[in-house]
């Protein structure tokens, strides 16, 4: 069963980090957004607390990019990586609960290609198969599965075998979750079948709803009508602003972003929450709950 909100015209959250760096704050180095759990806390929970007041039904945690193997590479213990990723959990909790009471939180399960920090998230080039990756994510996802979310957000998957990685662990654990890839021409990073991955979520019970994240918008049309073929679960979209990113100079490139047409549209097809990622900041989500709202007639 559906957690009560996760219903048709939720609106999502946008990029955590993007909306941090608009704040002036310098997201440069391995840990991304995450160094904030370190360095200042309480201004990830005002930026939750900002896309609650635009309107998001739902806030991912900051918990992205934090690797145990990513904080030990600059000196932090794993007994303080969990700290850190519960922390993520209890930000967002915090912002809700003040904001917007009746939200959700999802604890987000970034790939293992965000904790390299070498966007190897965008191209599916890992050097871990299936069960490297089984191991890999298993006490990430334990600590944050038991941190007080409302459910995970194992989001930006690039490949089948990470997907499937992930399906083993929360397969019969009795913790709800979603799962979303990020795509390109219609296709896994890899090159994989996006149909095909959602065909094995739908096996999963613990799944509530598939999707796509980090990914231009004109790729959310067609993977609705990929998930529509596979799957009945409920559909959550939340692409990129349009821009693409440069690894090299670590830098958003381009112009775009969400629109009330392509909003309308996306939920006329079947998507059942709909927010943004990367450079989607308050003012678009403000956006999308005005249009969500006004197609219900409320």
């Amino acid at each position: 069963m559906l957690p009560p909100t996760l219903a048709p015209r939720t609106v999502l959250d946008g990029g955590l980090g993007s909306h941090l760096e608009s704040l002036g704050h310098d997201l440069t180095g391995s840990l991304w957004s995450a160094r904030l759990l370190i360095d200042d806390p309480a201004v990830i929970r005002d930026a939750h607390r900002d896309y609650f007041a635009a309107g998001a039904m739902v806030a991912i945690s900051s918990s992205y990019q934090v690797s145990f193997d990513g904080l030990v590479a600059i000196g932090i213990a794993a007994a303080d990586g969990e700290e850190l990723l519960r922390r993520s959990v209890a930000l967002a909790r915090e912002a809700r609960d003040a904001t917007r009471p009746t939200g959700l939180v999802a604890a987000s399960v970034g790939p293992y290609g965000a904790a390299r920090a070498d966007g190897s998230e965008y191209t599916g080039a890992y050097d871990l198969d299936r069960e490297g990756l089984r191991r890999w994510h298993e006490r990430r996802l334990a600590v944050l599965a038991d941190a007080g979310a409302d459910l995970l957000a194992m989001e930006t998957i690039p490949t089948r075998d990470e997907s499937r990685a992930l399906l083993d662990l929360i397969a019969g654990s009795g913790v709800p979750a979603w799962i979303s890839f990020t795509v390109a021409e219609g296709r896994l990073r890899d090159g994989g079948s996006l149909a095909d991955a959602f065909a094995d979520a739908d096996a999963i019970d613990e799944i509530v709803a598939v999707g796509i994240n980090c990914s231009h918008p004109d790729e959310v049309d067609g993977a609705i009508r990929a998930a529509r073929r596979s799957t009945g679960k409920a559909i959550v979209v939340y692409p990129n602003s349009g821009e693409t990113w440069n690894p090299a100079t670590r830098r958003w490139e381009g112009v775009a972003g969400p629109t009330p047409d392509r909003i309308s549209r996306w939920r006329d097809a079947g998507a059942t929450a709909i927010g943004g990622c990367c450079r989607v900041g308050p003012d678009e989500i403000a956006e999308i709950a005005i249009a969500l709202r006004d197609e219900s007639g409320d």
